[in-house]
């Protein structure tokens, strides 16, 4: 009988502890590096060439992505970046929040078995290069963590889709779990319920309506099956009834459309302006479904929306704050970890 020949020496760098460690990694959507018209098209051109955001035909979306969008749309976008742009840490308060949410969350969890670290979608630091660096610690058990608390395709599936890229690539695979979203958790709504509390608390005035505005997706999306819409709509159920309030006091809207196509309604801009010409003159804005403030929050509800609502007949405009990296916010990612690491850790 011919013997098999012996087993060759594992490379120096090869994940192996005595211990083996669980890896827990964090994944939000991701920021472009600086501001300058090649850094905002790097950055778009991954986005909006993702299959998942941008449905649409491929003969039909690349040229009108490469020689129109990625011609006049960085400039654009890189001067609303700019405007949020922290010169300190040279980044943008999406990254330098996701940042701390990973440290805030390792240091709740201990000094135990379980490394946490943080990964962008699009953008640095990449999925891949994170689940690279747990393996290296020793994780053969890794939960990766969408920072979307309602599902979409275009957000939590494509998380996963490149999460299972960067798998495909490797010879010694992790186990994987990929957390589900959360919009009904109790932990959720009542940390965003007193995250509302004490943003009213703060403010001079009381507002007549409060929006909950969640960015939006296609209408097209939502008809094939999405089942964003339905989450976003529960939640602001769920929030309505913490806080007390009746539906024309807390309304759920939907921001960030880009595009001729119709989206999700009703659209946040229009529901500001209608509001404001219909003479209510104290409004405040939530974002339920970001859990960091970036963007999309700070310059178009806090800047953009604002000054519509002034220029419309308003007086009294608010942004509340995301959860972030506060004691709430922390409770609502460390209650999604604990629970999806169960058995693991």
């Amino acid at each position: 009988m011919t013997q098999a020949p012996p087993p060759r020496a594992l490379p120096k760098d090869h994940p192996v502890l005595p211990d083996q460690r669980v890896g827990v990694l964090l994944v939000n959507l991701g920021t472009p590096e600086a501001t300058d018209y090649w850094s905002m098209r790097r950055y778009l051109k991954e986005f909006l060439s993702d299959r998942r955001v941008v449905e649409t035909s491929r003969l039909i979306w690349w040229p009108v992505l490469n020689f129109i969008i990625l011609t006049f749309r960085p400039a654009r976008s890189g001067r609303n970046y700019k405007a949020i742009w922290n010169e300190t840490l040279g980044e943008l308060p999406l990254k330098t929040i996701t940042r701390s949410q990973a440290e805030k969350l390792a240091a709740r969890l201990g000094e135990g078995r379980v490394v946490v670290d943080w990964a962008m979608r699009y953008g640095k630091p990449s999925i891949a290069e994170k689940l690279d660096a747990l393996t290296k610690q020793g994780c053969d058990r890794v939960l990766v963590a969408p920072l979307y608390p309602q599902y979409a395709a275009a957000t939590t599936a494509t998380v996963g889709d490149k999460t299972f890229e960067a798998l495909a690539k490797m010879r010694w695979q992790p186990a994987l779990r990929l957390a589900p979203p959360w919009h009904d958790d109790p932990v959720y709504i009542g940390a965003v319920a007193n995250s509302i509390r004490a943003g009213l608390a703060r403010l001079d005035f009381e507002p007549e309506t409060i929006l909950a505005s969640f960015h939006g997706i296609p209408m097209e999306y939502f008809q094939k099956g999405d089942p964003y819409h339905c989450q976003c709509a529960k939640t602001t159920r769920l929030l309505r009834e913490a806080l007390g309030l009746p539906p024309e006091r807390f309304m759920m809207t939907f921001q960030s459309r880009f595009g001729p196509r119709e989206w999700l309604r009703p659209y946040t801009d229009e529901t500001v302006k209608d509001l404001a010409r219909k003479g209510v003159k104290r409004l405040a804005i939530v974002t339920p479904g970001f859990v960091a403030d970036c963007l999309e929050t700070i310059e178009e509800i806090g800047v953009e929306n604002a000054t519509l609502f002034r220029e419309n007949g308003g007086e009294k405009f608010a942004r509340i704050e995301c959860l972030n990296d506060g004691e709430g916010g922390l409770d609502v990612i460390e209650a999604v970890v604990r629970r999806e690491l169960s058995g693991w850790a």
